[in-house]
């Protein structure tokens, strides 16, 4: 009997120090569960007592907004390419005098191209008679006319084969 009372209480005594031991684990466990819902408290609150779901809401809206503005932006940058590549965007400018003695160079010939260098060559000739203009289209850096030297002067400064006269 004596050994059954010694079981008994060694037994009680083993539970007695497991449900402590739980019991500890246990306050543990609900200290670090305070704590750790105080920091989620302190986080979901955001700035000025703002819920931070307000604030995802609000910065999904903007980035939306920011999507369509792109979009937008885009086509913009494609209608604009479209454009300079039509437009005029290289020249060449050669001023020669075309009757040697007769005060200076007032004649010139202007070459204007796009992005496809195409466009057209304008030769200016002044004379004591007057001033005459020509032109001539290029296509693709190309003329169907014979230039003069002057106007393949000028294609070849827009054509950037050769420097621009200062």
């Amino acid at each position: 009997m004596v050994d059954l009372e010694i079981v008994l209480i060694a037994t009680a005594a083993a539970g007695l120090l497991v449900g402590i031991i739980a019991l500890i684990i246990a306050v543990k466990a609900n200290v670090k569960y305070t704590k750790l819902n105080k920091q989620y408290d302190y986080f979901m609150r955001g700035k000025d007592a703002e819920t931070l779901e307000d604030y995802f809401v609000e910065l999904q809206r903007h980035v939306e907004y920011l999507e369509v503005e792109d979009q937008k932006n885009k086509e913009v940058m494609r209608i604009l390419n479209k454009n300079i590549r039509a437009s005029f965007q290289k020249f060449g400018l050669i001023k020669y005098n075309a009757f040697g003695g007769l005060g200076g160079n007032m004649s010139f010939a202007l070459a204007l191209l796009d992005y496809t260098n195409t466009g057209f060559v304008i030769n200016s000739v002044h004379s004591r008679e007057g001033c005459f203009l020509y032109i001539k289209d290029v296509d693709a850096g190309t003329t169907e006319v014979e230039l003069g030297s002057e106007e393949k002067l000028a294609l070849e400064q827009a054509l950037g084969y050769r420097e621009k006269q200062q």
